[in-house]
């Protein structure tokens, strides 16, 4: 079992940026993909970024693609995505997730969930 702890959102304005990291306490996701979604409120969880298991290869959704940047320290047990130039539209609950490969993450099977960590983005 894998816990996921994200933390790092908060309310900011439009254009402002925002780092969130996921840390996996007492355990390790070295060996898992990783990825962010999000969901605002009424809409469906999306997936907004992906890295796979050694970092080389990385995926971005089109809404925050050139805006975003997913990163991973296996070191640290840690990834992260940093936000850029917010908008409004970026406001949802981010969520950090883990899967067995980048693959089964873009088919959201996904084997461990973070809690998730408010975004708000004011205009």
């Amino acid at each position: 079992q894998v816990q996921l702890v994200e933390s790092g959102g908060g309310l900011v304005q439009a254009g402002g940026s925002l780092r969130l990291s996921c840390a996996a306490p007492g355990g390790t996701f070295s060996s898992y993909a990783m990825g962010w979604f999000r969901q605002a409120p009424g809409k469906e969880r999306e997936l907004v970024a992906g890295i796979s298991w050694s970092g080389d290869s990385t995926n971005y959704a089109d809404s925050v693609k050139g805006r975003s940047t997913i990163s991973k320290d296996n070191a640290k047990n840690t990834v992260y995505l940093q936000l850029n130039s917010l908008k409004p539209e970026d406001t949802a609950v981010y969520y950090c997730a883990a899967a067995r490969s980048i693959a089964t993450l873009f088919q959201r099977v996904i084997q461990y969930w973070g809690q998730g960590t408010q975004v708000t983005v004011s205009s």
